[in-house]
């Protein structure tokens, strides 16, 4: 007959080593989360999409141009003795973004379904996807926040057009390359009629703004995106802001803000004292 005591330092044993592989498979899986391998096309350039037979998208809504900022009862306020901190601006664009700032951003056309162009394409709710066409040579960036639009990035090779012969837009006219696993995008000839970031609110910029973005993967879950924002008519100097966009698993939400627009009714922006 086995003993009482025997009998409980037997289970105690069995339990421990139970417990130590459900250990060792809850961090193997954990491991093997955070490690599936980015993928990748044949000639191993970086594909910015889901994996084959896999869905997903970018999760933006995250993400800023600057870290001297704080969040206010919902609404992004930049710290009033920080505002200079924030970008290098000509005295007029310093005093229309504190007027932006001091409406909360009243007057923001993104709540009136316009496009967001520059930095703000990926830092807007809903998310985006990368779309790559290494047959035509193109990439598309797809917004699934605001009206849901568009934007192409050539990479055949070609440089930009006269701005005499093309209409400013507000995507701009992008031309990409690779260097190593890093996208870095030209982009000029954009208008005027968008505010090219959520966070700050109110950013400001002509149509001599210039953009240089390096966006990458370095993980499965991750994409990080660089951007030099050079517009000499709204600045003193070239600036960079950086961060990173999370991936989800899930199928991007469907939202047209056309048809669903709820953007207007939040508003809660009055005119500045």
């Amino acid at each position: 007959m086995v003993s009482r005591k025997k009998l409980i330092h037997t289970s105690t044993r069995a339990l421990a080593t139970t417990a130590s592989c459900l250990i060792v498979v809850l961090a193997g899986y954990s491991f093997a989360q955070e490690t599936r391998p980015v993928p990748r096309f044949a000639d191993g350039t970086p594909d910015f999409g889901p994996a084959n037979g896999k869905d997903g998208h970018w999760d933006g809504g995250v993400g800023n141009l600057s870290e001297n900022f704080v969040e206010m009862d919902g609404a992004y306020l930049v710290n009033r003795e920080d505002l200079d901190k924030v970008a290098p601006f000509q005295p007029w664009a310093r005093e229309l973004v504190q007027f932006r700032l001091d409406s909360i951003g009243r007057e923001d056309p993104h709540p009136s379904c316009v496009a967001n162009g520059g930095p703000r394409q990926f830092h807007t709710p809903i998310g985006f996807e990368i779309s790559q066409d290494p047959q035509h040579q193109r990439i598309y960036v797809m917004s699934g926040g605001g009206p849901h639009s568009w934007r192409e990035i050539y990479m055949d090779g070609r440089e930009h057009p006269s701005i005499d012969d093309t209409d400013p837009t507000y995507f701009g006219h992008s031309v990409g390359r690779w260097e190593g696993d890093t996208l870095v995008i030209d982009t000029v000839n954009f208008n005027e009629r968008f505010w090219f970031a959520r966070r700050p609110t109110g950013m400001v910029h002509t149509d001599a703004l210039h953009l240089i973005e390096h966006i990458s993967r370095p993980t499965y879950d991750a994409l990080h995106y660089e951007v030099t924002i050079d517009d000499p008519k709204a600045y003193t100097r070239p600036w960079t802001a950086k961060w990173d966009v999370p991936w989800s698993d899930e199928e991007m939400e469907e939202y047209f803000c056309q048809d669903y627009n709820v953007d207007l009714d939040h508003i809660v922006g009055a005119e500045p004292e």
